[in-house]
């Protein structure tokens, strides 16, 4: 991304926070309004440029004097009216009540593009007018010209919507880094995908993102299809898909109960990030259920109903990437019986552990699991390679990590190396040799599963690469101690603004 888009990314995400401050909103009751906004934006602008070419096309006949949502449908472009333009919408009289008039324009993009129906935001009259008009006229900022801009804006929004609403923010988002790591291990370029736990869709978009540096069109490639519980989140879904140029088949259910796909052995690849721990599945429900084959654990958690269910729906040759909490790779009784199957048959393929703070709903590390069941027909059949990736890592701020593109690459080269093929550096230089593998100490290992056996089926990369020799860290102790300071006061000065508040709020009470 150049820094001209990083600059407006900031702009734009200044004026939508603004909304913190200037009304009585939580972040979570205008995060779906303000990607509405984006997303109108979005599709104003394509369908200003078809619009243009339409005319251009008919000029002189009948139907370049009235054009019909027919028209721009043939062109796979959403028809618009004159009251859901974006132009229409700016240039209203400060006077008109502007949270009705984005309401009906939602409205009617709908009825004129039923794949959207029941799907846009309503919700604009909760917000004052001045709001309204300010971001409006901030939005309309955004070149209409440039890529994949939009696409890019709104997944910078999501990522901040989520880092703001904490808990709640990772229900429907995955950190980018994170899905980009998947994407590159399990590849998917052309075929099916399925998240039977899709959020806001982030691994539908990063694997279209893959498509397109290898100069492909993704709307031809993949079919995404997903399934969600909530449903705001599906709408968050459906149009992120649109501003991506995806299609998708995203429906609402609950996972566990509901195979809404008939998933089984259909999908080439599957990508999730599914709630971790997950108490109280009805396993009465499910008894009978053929997805969970290989056992219904007694444990009260959903963590080995969620691996089945991503293992079930893999066809002949799938690969699945997904994320799970650290204590799965360790589990014991039943849900150790589930992940010795798993093992034997040979479908478990790479483990990478994850630091901590990569993600907004929980702190600690986890850990991506990959299954491949077309390797069982290759040389790596009996073996899985382990990646400790607790020690890469991009400090963000003093709660956060990521990875950079670099990072994801050379971890991504690690697994590339494992199956023979080429390497990024190889592949970008045109050279279709693969470096050969090589187990580095604290960082990778390949064991083979009687190895595996006899550390009891644990899929804890720790146990299997070792501990790397520690270098002696070098850092300014005088400048590390002042961090803690500010750190610190920080964090007085916050729990001293709380006290004054709960105080206030006590006084009313017993008023």
């Amino acid at each position: 991304m150049n820094k001209s888009n990083g600059d407006l990314e900031k702009k734009l995400w200044s004026a939508a926070d603004s909304l913190r401050a200037n009304s009585n909103l939580k972040s979570h009751e205008y995060s779906v309004p303000v990607l509405g906004l984006i997303f109108l934006r979005f599709v104003d602008g394509k369908f200003s440029a078809v619009e243009k070419e339409l005319k251009e096309r008919y000029k002189g006949s009948r139907s370049g004097d009235k054009l019909t949502p027919t028209h721009f449908q043939a062109e796979g472009v959403m028809y618009l009216p004159e009251e859901a333009r974006y132009s229409y919408l700016l240039n209203l009289p400060e006077s008109e009540n502007i949270g009705h008039a984005l309401n009906e324009a939602m409205k009617l993009i709908e009825k004129y593009n039923k794949n959207l129906e029941g799907v846009l935001p309503k919700t604009y009259a909760k917000l004052e007018n001045d709001i309204l008009f300010t971001l409006l006229k901030t939005f309309s900022g955004i070149p209409i010209d440039e890529g994949d801009v939009f696409g890019k804006i709104y997944e910078y929004f999501l990522g901040h919507f989520a880092m703001t609403e904490g808990q709640k923010g990772g229900e429907f988002f995955t950190p980018t880094s994170i899905v980009k790591l998947i994407v590159e291990i399990i590849e998917p370029y052309h075929g099916r995908i399925f998240d039977p736990a899709c959020g806001s869709g982030g691994m539908f978009v990063q694997s279209a993102n893959l498509i397109r540096e290898h100069k492909k069109n993704p709307g031809k490639e993949i079919t995404a299809y997903g399934q969600e519980k909530v449903d705001e989140t599906m709408r968050l879904c459906k149009m992120n898909l649109a501003v991506h140029g995806l299609e998708g088949q995203i429906k609402l259910g609950n996972t566990f109960y509901q195979d809404l796909h008939n998933s089984i052995n259909k999908f080439d690849f599957v990508m999730a990030n599914p709630p971790f721990n997950v108490k109280g599945v009805d396993k009465e429900k499910i008894k009978d259920d053929p997805r969970y084959n290989l056992g219904i654990s007694n444990a009260n958690n959903a963590n080995y109903l969620w691996i089945q269910i991503f293992l079930s729906a893999l066809n002949e040759n799938g690969r699945a990437g997904f994320v799970m909490a650290n204590s799965a790779s360790d589990a014991g009784n039943q849900e150790k019986e589930i992940r010795k199957k798993m093992i034997d048959e040979g479908y478990v393929d790479v483990m990478v552990s994850v630091s901590s703070n990569f993600f907004y709903t929980v702190t600690l590390p986890v850990t991506l699991w990959f299954l491949d069941k077309g390797k069982v027909s290759t040389d790596r059949k009996n073996k899985i390679l382990f990646i400790d990736a607790r020690n890469i890592y991009n400090q963000i701020d003093r709660a956060h990590r990521d990875w950079t593109s670099e990072q994801i690459q050379q971890i991504a080269d690690i697994v590339r190396n494992y199956r023979g093929e080429p390497s990024s550096a190889n592949a970008s230089a045109g050279r279709e040799g693969a470096k050969p593998y090589e187990d580095v100490k604290g960082l990778c290992k390949v064991a083979t599963i009687e190895e595996v056996a006899e550390q009891g089926y644990s899929l804890n990369a720790g146990r299997y690469v070792g501990v790397a020799d520690k270098e002696e860290e070098e850092y300014d102790y005088k400048e590390r101690l002042e961090e803690y300071h500010k750190d610190l006061m920080d964090l007085n000065k916050e729990s001293d603004e709380l006290m004054d508040r709960i105080d206030k709020n006590l006084t009313e009470l017993i008023k």
